[in-house]
């Protein structure tokens, strides 16, 4: 990663409302924050409790279904979120046929929310991402087996 491409990230950063984001590409790490306390001031029982939270919350494979399929990739830099508001039951669950029109998941970036949706008639057999998560351009958010495939 070179420079522009830092600072281009920065300002992308700066002029949306993201409060964190966090790059991780082989062997280069980015780590932004706007907050007041920064993740590294975090004690250590919030950090093992956010991680317990999230290792039960998301189930990211389900080995019992074959892992074939196309993979739903984001099409923009922004926040994955996986349900409409925090109370709401996901948008789709590993299992799940899907519409070809349904939304999958939204991605947030410079305030404006980007419907994701499944492109195919299909059944989801893997989930990549967390709820909030920061993603990239073309990461992986979705493996679905599309019906006709």
């Amino acid at each position: 990663m070179n420079l522009k491409d830092i600072q281009d990230i920065l300002k992308q950063f700066d002029d949306s409302s993201l409060t964190e984001f966090e790059l991780k590409k082989a062997d280069f790490e980015l780590y932004l924050n706007k907050n007041n306390q920064s993740r590294k001031n975090q004690t250590t029982e919030n950090i093992a409790t956010q991680t317990k939270t999230q290792k039960t919350s998301n189930v990211i494979k389900d080995d019992s279904v074959p892992q074939k399929g196309e993979v739903i990739t984001s099409p923009i830099v922004g926040v994955v979120y996986l349900q409409s508001d925090p109370d709401a039951h996901p948008y789709v669950a590993i299992g799940d046929s899907v519409a070809a029109n349904q939304t999958v998941c939204i991605v947030e970036a410079m305030k404006m929310m980007n419907e994701i949706p499944a492109g195919k008639d299909g059944v989801i057999t893997e989930i990549f991402i967390k709820n909030e998560q920061v993603v990239g351009i073309g990461e992986p958010l979705f493996r679905i087996k599309y019906t006709d495939s």
